[in-house]
């Protein structure tokens, strides 16, 4: 199955719902970061949650970042996305030992910690990018987005996300949905949102048995007239190079770049997010450092 995100809206205009599928996506990150089980659904679920939502941003080249940092032995979780629901990102300690409430169902909430924030961050081409916080609810992070949507942003939203990971650890079903409500949508239309996200369940389960996106809001949302409005793939991608590297390293400054090129003699510099490093010989830098002119 493809990694797609897919957005709908009822006919009658009061709600409007956007779905993931993911597996693929999360699954590279998995391997990018070499996270062990506990580590991999969370970040997966970082993930599917900044996909779905920078794909609600309008603006061509806007991003959102997701900042999970709930003091658990996680540490941060990190996701950013693109406007087209592209994502990149990185858990602080991915290596965490199996972390379960029972046997089969991992503790993402007890891993992530609930004494921290929930940080979003829009940057929609703007002075200063729109930055929401709140409180973490859960650790869970679909109960955590969902609480955001409604402090933050006023908007009575449902969210599920889910990752199902095989024995050998690896990814075998992701994905998740918001669904959010319009102005004018009554007491009558949030219970029967309430029980079509019953009535389905988990996500990554009826994912694994081979529903995709539009299936799953159509599940969810069987009790109103859906109007599929977009499709499209989405995937894991980061946009370091090796120009962007040779930006940071001049926006150290001269005096830290001649510390470094003193104590080290070159670098070697690794982002966070694909793993990628960028070797720098004592002559490149000292030709950056030259090209920054007199201090």
């Amino acid at each position: 199955m493809q990694d797609e995100i897919v957005r709908a809206m009822t006919r009658d205009g009061l709600v409007k719902a956007v779905s993931v599928t993911g597996t693929a996506l999360v699954e590279r990150a998995r391997q990018i970061h070499t996270t062990l089980p506990t580590a991999t659904a969370a970040l997966g679920r970082a993930l599917l949650g900044a996909s779905m939502m920078g794909d609600m941003l309008k603006e061509e080249q806007g991003a959102l970042t997701l900042q999970i940092k709930g003091g658990g032995p996680l540490g941060t979780v990190l996701a950013v996305s693109d406007c087209e629901g592209n994502v990149r990102g990185y858990v602080q300690n991915p290596h965490v030992e199996l972390m379960e409430k029972r046997p089969g169902k991992l503790d993402v909430g007890a891993a992530v910690g609930t004494d921290g924030t929930l940080t979003v961050i829009k940057d929609i081409g703007l002075k200063e990018p729109y930055v929401g916080s709140i409180g973490l609810f859960s650790g869970e992070i679909a109960d955590d987005l969902a609480m955001y949507f409604v402090e933050s942003e006023q908007i009575p939203t449902a969210c599920a996300l889910g990752v199902l990971i095989g024995t050998d650890q690896s990814v075998t079903a992701a994905g998740g949905y918001l669904i959010q409500l319009l102005p004018g949508a009554g007491e009558d239309i949030i219970s029967r949102i309430e029980a079509g996200v019953q009535r389905v369940g988990s996500v990554s389960h009826i994912l694994a048995e081979g529903t995709d996106g539009q299936g799953l809001l159509e599940a969810v949302l069987s009790d109103f007239d859906l109007e599929i409005l977009e499709k499209h793939p989405v995937e894991y991608r980061c946009y370091c190079s090796r120009d962007r590297v040779t930006r940071a390293l001049i926006s150290m400054g001269r005096e830290e770049l001649s510390s470094l090129i003193a104590e080290q003699g070159q670098a070697d510099l690794t982002c966070q997010f694909c793993d990628k490093v960028y070797h720098y010989t004592k002559e490149e830098l000292e030709a950056l450092l030259e090209g920054m002119g007199p201090a």
